[in-house]
């Protein structure tokens, strides 16, 4: 296990950002755009909210017929689990800023809110499709070593699943409060 496990937390990381980053930007802006008008918000929150309630994984045997191949389609799933989460978090969020006389901090919070649910439905997402179709990462790391009966490295596995997806969240959590901290600072100065 040792020795494959930096080739394995890179393949799921690459999985992770080439999924998730695309459906970040996207998802914010069409949030951002649903949100600019409340009549607008309200009906396709609701619409919008019927793919956010699929769960991603469930989406990967359509993927896997349409791409083919078992990265492209752990991707595809990736985006489209982020996307939704993305594009309803943020227009929910965007929402509160305005009801908030556009308070600046509201938004930075409420972003960095919708980016975090994001980066845990992918992450969530690709060790879920590593464990069913691999062909590397943590999520197969950890079922094969349930399926050689090893314990440790099933321990092992999920030990790193846990501190990577906590890296992230606490990533974001750092850059939004130097965000709104940045904002705070320049409402002062003017």
């Amino acid at each position: 296990m040792e020795h494959s496990v930096f080739l394995d937390v890179l393949s799921s990381l690459q999985k992770l950002f080439v999924g998730y980053i695309p459906a970040a930007v996207l998802g914010s802006f069409i949030g951002y755009l649903i949100s600019i008008n409340g009549t607008v918000y309200q009906l396709l929150k609701r619409i919008f909210q019927i793919p956010h309630s699929i769960p991603p994984i469930a989406l990967l045997p359509i993927a896997l017929i349409i791409f083919k191949e078992g990265e492209a389609a752990a991707v595809v799933v990736i985006f489209s689990g982020t996307l939704w989460s993305m594009i309803v978090n943020t227009a929910i969020g965007m929402r509160h800023f305005y009801r908030q006389n556009n308070n600046f901090r509201a938004a930075i919070f409420h972003i960095f809110h919708a980016l975090k649910v994001g980066i845990w439905v992918a992450w969530f997402t690709v060790i879920a499709t590593e464990m069913l179709i691999g062909p590397k990462g943590l999520g197969l790391l950890a079922w094969d070593a349930y399926k050689a009966g090893n314990t440790n490295y099933i321990i092992q596995s999920i030990l790193y699943i846990g501190v990577i997806g906590s890296l992230l969240d606490q990533f974001l959590d750092f850059t939004g409060y130097l965000l709104a901290q940045i904002v705070s600072e320049g409402k002062k100065s003017a």
